[in-house]
């Protein structure tokens, strides 16, 4: 068990990156820091029932994540939900322009992104249904294990590992479609072996 009169050495270290997420899910400065702070303030709450030596910063994302979640249900009936078949059916794979950049040495990928701005992959990453936008910021951004993540959002293993491969989905095509829109990505179906 945890004292809480270490709550404020132990967990304060974790703020900048809390609310770095909290941004992310909530979109608005101010939603992002009352988020945070009813994060802390149910964390100090429940800092005695902290098991020491567990990780304090899934904890902390787990507080944080139930919250966003219990106040975006309270303040709308139900998330709103996409059908991401209906994305995944779309083409999502396309043969990436000239061969000039791996003759470069540099992978296909890599000549993309050199063009996108991380302000296009954050607003592709925001767009995202909330199901799949937390999985993969908390795994793709925030660098959490399955099992972490599947702890922090009290869902199975196999359910991160579904949400994260959607969410990645639902991405290429975003981001297709602005390579697409730039002239980076030719129109020609990508056969896979």
């Amino acid at each position: 068990m945890a004292d809480q009169a270490t709550f404020a050495e132990d967990a304060m270290e974790h703020m900048s990156s809390l609310y770095t997420a909290a941004l992310r899910m909530t979109r608005n400065p101010a939603d992002a820091e009352d988020l945070v702070q009813e994060t802390y303030l149910k964390a100090y709450r429940g800092y005695g029932g902290f098991q020491a030596g567990t990780n304090l910063k899934a904890w902390l994302y787990r507080i944080l994540t139930n919250t966003f979640i219990n106040t975006y249900r309270s303040k709308k009936r139900r998330p709103e939900e996409r059908d991401i078949e209906d994305v995944e059916d779309l083409y999502l794979y396309r043969r990436l322009g000239p061969l000039e950049a791996a003759a470069a040495g540099r992978s296909a990928e890599e000549e993309v992104l050199e063009h996108i701005t991380e302000t296009e992959v954050k607003d592709a990453i925001e767009s995202l249904p909330e199901q799949f936008r937390m999985a993969v910021l908390l795994g793709d951004v925030e660098g959490f294990s399955y099992k972490e993540i599947a702890e922090i959002l009290d869902i199975p293993i196999g359910t991160v590992m579904s949400r994260l491969h959607r969410g990645r989905k639902a991405l290429q095509k975003k981001l297709y479609d602005f390579g697409r829109a730039r002239g980076l990505v030719s129109e020609e179906p990508v056969v896979n072996g």
